[in-house]
């Protein structure tokens, strides 16, 4: 295995908390009956793909899920409870980010979208900080701002070709099973963050 340069870091699950069953439970209590189908870590029906890429702006989405769900729920309401899942940003691991950036080009690759990236900065803020939080990373990449988002193959081949970064010098950690598959495809070293496991009890 060949010594490692560059870090590429998943956000979710990994550098800050996330509760999936806190937004199931949520759309659950306003009627949505089948959103595990709609929505889950391991995967995304078209709809919420498409939030995910940036092809549907934030209104539609609100629009097209009670056409889905035969609904009449507010935006107020969607937007609650898809935020749901948005815990903390864990102190250790940003620690340890600071400790990592000396030693290794340090990259951030997210499946996000415009509603979240706004509810995770201010829960970033909530604490005094001394800078934004992009700036632990060489540069952040969102699926929503990309128009990719993983485990599509042509996503992690963007950020390993506009960072010419070597995959196999490279260290990719998800806490998504099918993320890491697909970064394993794409060449690079890879790290399954198991639950109940953090960054900073890995050795890089």
């Amino acid at each position: 295995m060949e010594k490692a340069t560059a870090i590429i870091f998943d956000l979710g699950g990994v550098i800050l908390d996330i509760d999936y069953n806190l937004t199931r439970t949520a759309f659950e209590k306003l009627g949505v009956r089948n959103f595990d189908e709609m929505y889950s870590q391991s995967s995304a029906d078209t709809l919420f793909r498409d939030l995910e890429t940036g092809k549907i702006p934030e209104e539609n989405f609100y629009i097209e899920l009670n056409k889905c769900t035969g609904l009449e729920l507010s935006p107020f309401e969607i937007k609650q409870a898809w935020c749901a899942m948005l815990l903390d940003f864990r102190e250790e691991s940003l620690l340890l980010l600071n400790e990592l950036k000396p030693k290794y080009r340090l990259f951030l690759l997210s499946n996000t979208n415009y509603i979240h990236i706004p509810e995770f900065n201010k829960i970033y803020y909530t604490k005094k900080r001394d800078k934004p939080f992009a700036e632990f990373f060489e540069t952040a990449y969102f699926s929503c701002e990309m128009g990719l988002r993983k485990p599509d193959a042509e996503c992690y081949d963007r950020v390993l070709k506009k960072e010419k970064l070597t995959p196999g010098k490279t260290i990719f950690v998800d806490d998504s099973i099918q993320n890491v598959e697909g970064a394993k495809l794409a060449g690079m070293q890879t790290i399954l963050l198991e639950p109940g496991k953090y960054i900073e009890d890995l050795s890089f």
